[in-house]
């Protein structure tokens, strides 16, 4: 849920305006209102804060100056090189440099080459090795390179041999140990230095920001600004305002307000909040769409992972990184959400009776007790109809998520716009919802047939006229009814495409499942009917490296396909924008 706010207007005689700004910074709940970024980030004095914390964040991120990491760059480069060459020369052999040069002065011109082994005549010159189907021999003054010259490579004369490059390798590491000593030793003296430097300049650019967003009255003798203070936090701010004898209105906010919001949710829902902020957070008037993103995204996920072993993974994966046992920086802070998705998808994959690929709800070894609950009890042997009960589960969730979202769409916007400006909405909610209650129904109690005629009639009727008639007051009926004939199009064809979306629940979690019945399968031919020790590590190599690949795959597609259910499907209906700015209090 959205923290109620308070929206405050301060008046200050300039002498008093710095000391109250202080003030206002320790007490640090007060959210200033900013103005336009183009009408204050073109300050140079601005500009040159901005920069000098990006050259802090940046050095910090590097961990040392330029200087010392182009130093240990092309230190580790010359070793790179270094070793290169040592591979091209260890197909010569150990040999002397000196003496090759010496041989040259007294005549004698070594030149080296290559050949395919299959390709290299004895007389061409004298082998020095074969390597890869490949054979490197040395010619003496060319001779006879008239007869090999379509056949052979002239390659470089090789300066050094390898054991020699080996040996300025280890040189090179000695250099390269001496200049990570010097980045510890400089990031042990800098580091901490420069985050208080970074803090500072955090602060100096909120404060400047704040001046820029101050308006100047009376010849500059007064300063006027304004803020928002959460709810809990207004008997804190008022003490604070009492004593330091200022002038201020506090009201509630308006519309045309650039409200902040402050999200305050328990802790469950609080998980999700990441998954809120990648969309775009609720403007002040809006609804936090959180706690019913969250648990649907959970249920959404669970369902496409579709398997307990892997949810039970997911959740001590998840356990260790919260408990900072396991350390990736990808996943840092989401131990928590990633815990509920374990424990939701265990949920969730025993329902669907798969356990690593394993069918249980067919296991003679399952207890039939624990069978009771599954979804292949639902129906006839799994089926609604001839259709998977699976597959009608997912159209089901489709049709509650759509609905849900429809009518908190009907209610913000009746909230926000006053009810006759949100007719039409409660009339295709009305529609819809009334349709299908009374289909069930029917289908339910066994009503008689002019009883549901006479009612679909009736909220067929109710609906046409906020669809077609009353959906914007004021206006000539006859644009109404052109507008209601367009929406019907768009909401008819809209809605059947996004309910057909959630097939997607379905299918990625049989694919899950399939695949990893497909690795058991291939474990199993290797075990054979008489396992030996050979048989056994090739059952277990398969089934891990596969589950693991499976796992991997499944993840990724129990993530991207519930968050577009979610921002896609679900938002669209919501009627939900996200283009609000979180509470971020002036403070140190």
């Amino acid at each position: 849920m959205i923290t109620q706010m308070k929206k405050y207007t301060f008046l200050v005689f300039h002498r008093d305006y710095e000391p109250f700004l202080t003030q206002l910074r320790d007490l640090g709940v007060v959210h200033i209102t900013q103005k336009a970024a183009g009408l204050i980030e073109d300050d140079e004095q601005l500009q040159a804060a901005l920069q000098h914390e990006d050259e802090l964040r940046r050095l910090l991120k590097q961990g040392a100056p330029d200087q010392l990491l182009a130093e240990r760059a092309n230190i580790e480069q010359s070793i790179a090189d270094a070793k290169q060459a040592a591979s091209q020369a260890a197909v010569w052999g150990d040999f002397d440099a000196e003496r090759i040069n010496a041989l040259s002065k007294a005549g004698y011109t070594l030149r080296f080459f290559v050949c395919s082994a299959s390709a290299f005549q004895e007389e061409w010159g004298i082998k020095v090795s074969e390597k890869e189907g490949k054979t490197y021999f040395v010619n003496v003054n060319n001779e006879n390179y008239a007869d090999y010259e379509n056949y052979a490579t002239l390659l470089p004369s090789p300066e050094k041999s390898a054991a020699r490059y080996m040996q300025e390798v280890e040189h090179l590491k000695g250099l390269l140990a001496a200049a990570n000593a010097r980045i510890e030793a400089w990031q042990l003296a800098n580091i901490e230095d420069i985050k208080a430097q970074l803090k500072e300049a955090r602060q100096n650019i909120d404060w400047q920001r704040v001046t820029l967003s101050t308006d100047k009255l009376a010849e500059g003798s007064l300063c006027l600004f304004e803020g928002f203070c959460p709810i809990d936090k207004e008997a804190e701010l008022n003490a604070m305002l009492a004593a330091a004898e200022v002038y201020y209105e506090e009201t509630d906010p308006e519309k045309e307000d650039a409200t902040p919001i402050k999200l305050h949710n328990n802790w469950f829902v609080k998980l999700f909040e990441p998954l809120t902020g990648m969309y775009g957070w609720p403007n002040y008037h809006e609804f936090d769409p959180t706690p019913i993103l969250g648990p649907c995204f959970l249920l959404f996920f669970a369902l496409c992972i579709g398997d307990c072993g892997y949810g039970l993974m997911l959740t001590l994966i998840g356990y260790l990184i919260y408990k900072g046992k396991l350390k990736i920086e990808m996943f840092d802070g989401l131990g928590g959400i990633i815990m509920a998705l374990g424990v939701g998808s265990t949920v969730v994959g025993y329902l669907m009776g798969t356990f690593f690929g394993v069918d249980i709800y067919r296991a003679e070894w399952f207890p039939e007790s624990a069978k009771a609950l599954m979804f292949n009890n639902l129906g006839v042997n799994g089926k609604i109809g001839e259709y998977d009960v699976m597959m009608v589960l997912a159209l089901v969730i489709g049709v509650v998520h759509i609905i849900l979202a429809m009518t908190i769409k009907a209610i913000s916007y009746t909230k926000r716009d006053g009810f006759k400006n949100t007719v039409s909405t409660w009339g295709w909610l009305l529609l819809i919802v009334g349709g299908i209650c009374t289909a069930i129904l029917a289908m339910t109690f066994s009503l008689p047939t002019e009883t549901v005629k006479w009612t679909l009639i009736g909220i067929g009727a109710v609906s046409a006229l906020g669809i077609f008639v009353f959906n914007t007051p004021g206006r000539n009926p006859l644009i109404n009814v052109g507008a209601g004939l367009w929406d019907t199009y768009q909401m008819s064809t809209g809605l059947l495409g996004d309910v057909l979306s959630y097939i997607r629940l379905y299918a990625l979690g049989l694919a899950g499942g399939m695949l990893g019945a497909a690795f058991n399968q291939l474990g199993a031919q290797v075990l054979g009917e008489n396992p030996n020790v050979g048989t056994w590590i090739g059952f277990i190599l398969i089934v891990t490296f596969g589950h693991v690949l499976n796992l991997l795959m499944a993840c990724l597609g129990a993530f991207v396909h519930p968050l577009r259910l979610s921002f896609v499907e679900y938002f669209k209906n919501a009627g939900y924008e996200g283009s609000g700015k979180l509470y971020q209090p002036f403070k140190k």
